[in-house]
This record gives structure tokens, C-alpha cells and sequence, in this order.
């Protein structure tokens, strides 16, 4: 399955003329640590799959869903059976701002079984089927099909999460009162993620001490505000890195770090590389002309 392999960088070989590689694969074969520039969705049809994400190791059973973030080194091993895997390049979707909240609130990846998620679970399931089904068709527009299912997936999840938000009054008007709120703040937060924001400027923005937010914040995203914070630089970071013109260190003051170091510790935590072996891997240009490093 996979192609092009350098280091840990994985070179998606898309389908002519689209941002989509999807594979119905029945391969006996482990593929080693790795990761992409596409998202990557994989189901197990038959038998079960074996994987590890980030600090993560999980078995899917048949018909459990894996949603990995873009960037994320993953590991699959050898395992008899069949399984959709879907990859998809999603930079254009991204210009959409929820679903850079949504990827940022489930990073490094989602696991999506039908016990833990049973209002959507079903409808997923079946647009992972109808995505691979409409890629063997190829009919004319099987792309924005497939596109638009993705979109369906990614607003279902968000959908999901909102609903399981915590309780923050009896009420359901006030309850959806709060979860827009949460909302709006990761939006707030998107919008100004490469300048010099607080936690106290992002309670402020809330309307909560900083001691509720804090809490309120991590039980709405499953993550602390710094770790949100720092995800949306690295995403900012990680495409400004296709931009030659700009330094290592013009790519860290325009994401919103104020130390090389701390851009560099940062961003090898996040995609276990530095950023001038991520523009290597991934941009291999970058070879040729060493003085944008």
C-alpha cells in the first residue's frame, strides 16, 4: 500500500487527477511508523486490524473507524482480512473554520465504535461504505460525492461531541447557550492563535473566571487550552512551511511562537521532527536550496 516511503514521510500517489487515494485492501502486510499530508479514514470489513497512533495501540473490530489527523505517525501490522482505507487530502476543506476545529479536537485521531458514539455511528459507517463505493464507480463527479461526505463525517463528529458536552445548566435553552459560547471560543481562538493570547485573554473573551474556563475548556475539547492553542500554530506552521520564501524562523514568528527553541521544541513534540526535517520530508526542493532552512 504504501508507495513512496522516506524516513517516516509517506508521498501519497492520488488517483489521477484528485487529492484521493482509497484502497480495499486485503494486503498480509505491516506497514512501518509513518505519516502523511492527508487525512486517513480506515475500517476493517472483514477481520480485525491491528494499529498504533501517536502514544495510541488499538485493535479495530469489523466495522470500527479510525480517523487520523493529517501528520500523524501511525503504524499498521500484519493482518489477515479486508479493510477500506481512505486518504484525502483536506487543505481546502480546512478553509472552512469549523472543520479546522473539528480536526484540531479530535487530534492525533478518533476512534469511532457504535457503543461510545450510537446516535451517529450508523450514518458514518455508511458513508464510509457509499465513499468507497463511489471511488470504484469513478463516475463524473465521484470527487466532490466524496468530498461531501467527508464534510458529512467531520459535522456529524462535532455535532456528536457538542451533545456530550458537560451539563452546564438544567435547561436545554441555556445548555445550547453554553455550547455555542464554547464554540465561538474555539473560533476566537483560531482567529488569533498566532498572536500573543492567553488563557486569561481566551476566559475574558468567555465571560468565566479563569479557574471555570480552564475546566469548563477541557471538558468541551478533551484538551487544555495551551495544547489547543499550540496545535493551531503547528497547523499554521506546517503550511507556511511549503512557502520557500520564507525562513524557519519567519514560519515561527508568523505562527504566533516567540523563541526559535520554543517553535522547535514545540513542533518535534507534535510531529516527532523538526520543522526544517519536516520541510526536507516533505518538500524535497528544499534540497536544492538549503538557505531557507
Amino acid at each position: 500500500m504504501i508507495e513512496h516511503l522516506e524516513g517516516t514521510h509517506e508521498t501519497v500517489n492520488y488517483r489521477q487527477n484528485t487529492n484521493l487515494r482509497i484502497y480495499d485492501n486485503v494486503q498480509y502486510e505491516e506497514y512501518p511508523m509513518h505519516w502523511h499530508a492527508p487525512i486517513e479514514i480506515v475500517m476493517p470489513v472483514r477481520s480485525v486490524y491491528r494499529i498504533e497512533y501517536a502514544d495510541t495501540a488499538a485493535t479495530l473490530n469489523e466495522g470500527e473507524i479510525l480517523l487520523l489527523c493529517p501528520g500523524v505517525l501511525h503504524h499498521y501490522y500484519a493482518c489477515e482480512g479486508e479493510r477500506y482505507i481512505i486518504q484525502a487530502e483536506v487543505t481546502s476543506v480546512l478553509n472552512l473554520r469549523e472543520i479546522d476545529s473539528i480536526l484540531t479536537m479530535i487530534q492525533p485521531g478518533l476512534i469511532i465504535r457504535k457503543a461510545e458514539l450510537p446516535e451517529v455511528y450508523d450514518r458514518i459507517y455508511e458513508l464510509v461504505v457509499r465513499i468507497e463505493q463511489e471511488y470504484q464507480r469513478g463516475e463524473s463527479f465521484f470527487e466532490a460525492s466524496i468530498y461531501s461526505m467527508l464534510i458529512e463525517i467531520f459535522v456529524l463528529i462535532a455535532r456528536s461531541r457538542a451533545s456530550e458536552a458537560p451539563r452546564f445548566a438544567e435547561d436545554d435553552v441555556r445548555q445550547k447557550k453554553y455550547v455555542e459560547k464554547f464554540m465561538s471560543v474555539c473560533s476566537y481562538i483560531d482567529e488569533h492563535c498566532t498572536e500573543n493570547l492567553t488563557l486569561d485573554d481566551a476566559a475574558s473573551y468567555s465571560g468565566f473566571s479563569k479557574y471555570h474556563f480552564t475546566r469548563l475548556f477541557k471538558q468541551f475539547t478533551g484538551t487544555t487550552f495551551y495544547k489547543y492553542l499550540n496545535q493551531k500554530r503547528i497547523t499554521r506552521a506546517e503550511r507556511s512551511l511549503s512557502d520557500m520564501t520564507l525562513s524557519v524562523t519567519d514560519v515561527a514568528m508568523s505562527s504566533g511562537f516567540t523563541s526559535m527553541s520554543a517553535f522547535i521544541r514545540m513542533f518535534k513534540i507534535m510531529k516527532g521532527c523538526t520543522p526544517s526535517e519536516f520541510r526536507r520530508m516533505y518538500w524535497p526542493q528544499v534540497r536544492e536550496n538549503n538557505s531557507v532552512l
